[in-house]
């Protein structure tokens, strides 16, 4: 029987999932994360040690995750595993009307399908397994302020979030019968790689459109609020707790300047929001 408990995490090379593995291997737990990259495989291994397990899967390939499923269970014995942190994830941006079809598909494929298979794949380890012994385990997913608040320019994104949240919240329920767990934690702005990438992509594209202007103030808003991010270790600090707290919430929201980027928001009518985004980004159809 291993004297540590185990958790797997999804992309775990950077960010949110790099801070994880860290906070979790600190108290002393053993980790398996996935990496698409041979070369982030062999630099988590050196950084990390002999308790964190690299395991080779891209979480949209269905086969691949299903063996790094029947890689990890011959690991654990016969014991459950803690854990399962769903947090590999990417941003597609720019205005809907000017995106493509394989573009949405690209965001939920990865942010919400990749959830679904890494879950189904992992939950006889989890606990839906009566083969296996100990507690069951919970499921740990990494949402975002955008799966509770439509955000202008980033559409597919928030699309998947809020998916990722409807789906989980049903997982849940389903999975009592288990004993299995889904807790929700959303982030607000985090400074990791993730925006990093998105700001990266061609948004000039998007100059000849009507929304040009606005998507360059977009562009400036993101930069800067991007500045004032949270650090990943204060998001992997809610995930440990989350996963090891005797009575956990079924969703955190982990978000700085929490009054004016999550209270407030919510509190205010819809319309009010509207007009607040429409004036900060130049949205406002002039008459």
């Amino acid at each position: 029987m291993s004297a540590k408990q185990s958790v797997v995490i999804t992309g775990a090379s950077t960010g949110i999932g790099w801070a994880t593995t860290k906070v979790l291997l600190d108290n002393d737990f053993r980790v398996f994360g996935t990496v698409r990259k041979q070369s982030d495989a062999d630099r988590l291994q050196a950084e990390f040690g002999r308790d964190f397990v690299p395991l080779l899967a891209d979480v949209t390939d269905e086969q691949a995750v299903e063996r790094a499923a029947a890689q990890v269970g011959p690991l654990l014995g016969r014991e459950r595993l803690a854990g399962l942190v769903n947090n590999a994830g990417v941003v597609v941006g720019g205005p809907l009307l000017h995106l493509q079809p394989e573009e949405v598909r690209r965001q939920m494929e990865v942010n919400l399908i990749g959830p679904f298979q890494v879950s189904k794949a992992f939950a006889p380890l989890l606990g839906s397994d009566p083969q296996r012994t100990g507690k069951p385990g919970r499921i740990v997913q990494i949402s975002s302020v955008s799966g509770k608040m439509g955000i202008p320019f980033v559409g597919p994104y928030v699309a998947s979030k809020f998916a990722l949240e409807g789906m989980s919240e049903s997982l849940r329920r389903e999975l009592m019968i288990y004993g299995i767990d889904v807790i929700i934690v959303g982030p607000g702005a985090v400074v990791t790689p993730i925006w990093d990438k998105a700001a990266a992509e061609d948004y000039q594209r998007f100059d000849s459109t009507d929304y040009g202007p606005a998507i360059r103030g977009f562009l400036a808003f993101f930069a800067e609020e991007g500045k004032k991010g949270l650090a990943p270790e204060k998001i992997a600090r809610t995930i440990h707790h989350a996963l090891t707290t005797v009575k956990p919430k079924v969703r955190y929201a982990v978000v700085p300047e929490r009054f004016k980027n999550w209270t407030m928001p919510r509190l205010l009518p819809a319309r009010v929001v509207d007009r607040l985004l429409g004036k900060q980004l130049g949205l406002l159809r002039r008459t």
